[in-house]
């Protein structure tokens, strides 16, 4: 069995060797970096090697938020911040920036590890998924390999959340799909946050892919969820 390979970016030691250890009980490979250069160091080394990165924020030379960012914009690997920022505000920019999850110090080893299963679970199901899937709606193709949008010949340069949640509805066109079952297949956890960042990423696809065109194809069902499909005629 091919074991999974982890990028643990913390800078405390003591906290860095007790993680390290427990996920190398769960029989994870684990390399171990200090500080933002030596993570992103580690991680330009082999970008394709790494199936999840731990990754503290409050780190020295460069800060994890940054690393994030950087990472993000180079690959789709798994990103869990693990940070005693706590704050609402930091749990936004920290998603927002490009983090698949959220922990906050401190916490159980055993609530890290389970995350550490979903994210891993989740990123080898959107690997199936893109096994060269393309789908079409209208004038609307989503390429899940080439993980590219095009909408009546225009390319449309999405984040790696709005892909996820623009190809959950792509593939389930014309099917109405709940916030609950959105959050479950893009977030890829049980979110302890409030439902409503489905409503704010829908916005955020809309003023890209729907505006400016004749047809809406994100059609909101009120008091059930979303649905992608070809409107139906007027009159």
């Amino acid at each position: 069995m091919v074991k999974s390979h982890i990028l643990l970016v913390e800078n405390e030691e003591s906290v860095a060797s007790f993680i390290s250890t427990e996920l190398s009980f769960e029989d994870y490979e684990v390399k171990i970096a200090c500080d933002g250069e030596d993570a992103l160091e580690a991680f330009h080394a082999d970008e394709n090697k790494w199936d999840l990165i731990l990754l503290d924020w409050m780190l020295p030379k460069l800060d994890g938020l940054e690393v994030c960012r950087r990472i993000r914009k180079k690959s789709l690997v798994p990103i869990i911040i693990i940070t005693a920022r706590d704050q609402v505000g930091d749990k936004i920019a920290g998603l927002d920036g490009g983090a698949d999850d959220y922990m906050t110090k401190p916490f159980e080893i055993e609530e890290l590890l389970a995350r550490v299963r979903v994210a891993l679970r989740h990123k080898k199901e959107l690997e199936r998924q893109s096994e060269r899937h393309v789908y079409h709606v209208d004038d609307l193709t989503v390429d899940m390999e080439k993980r590219s949008v095009q909408r009546g010949g225009k390319i449309f340069h999405l984040t790696q959340r709005e892909f996820d949640l623009l190809a959950a509805l792509a593939r389930n066109a014309g099917k109405v799909l709940t916030r609950d079952q959105l959050l479950s297949e893009v977030w890829g956890y049980n979110f302890m946050g409030q439902t409503n960042i489905v409503d704010v990423y829908i916005r955020y696809l809309r003023n890209k892919i729907d505006r400016r065109q004749e047809a809406s194809l994100i059609q909101t069902i009120r008091g059930v969820g979303y649905t992608l499909d070809t409107p139906e005629d007027e009159g």
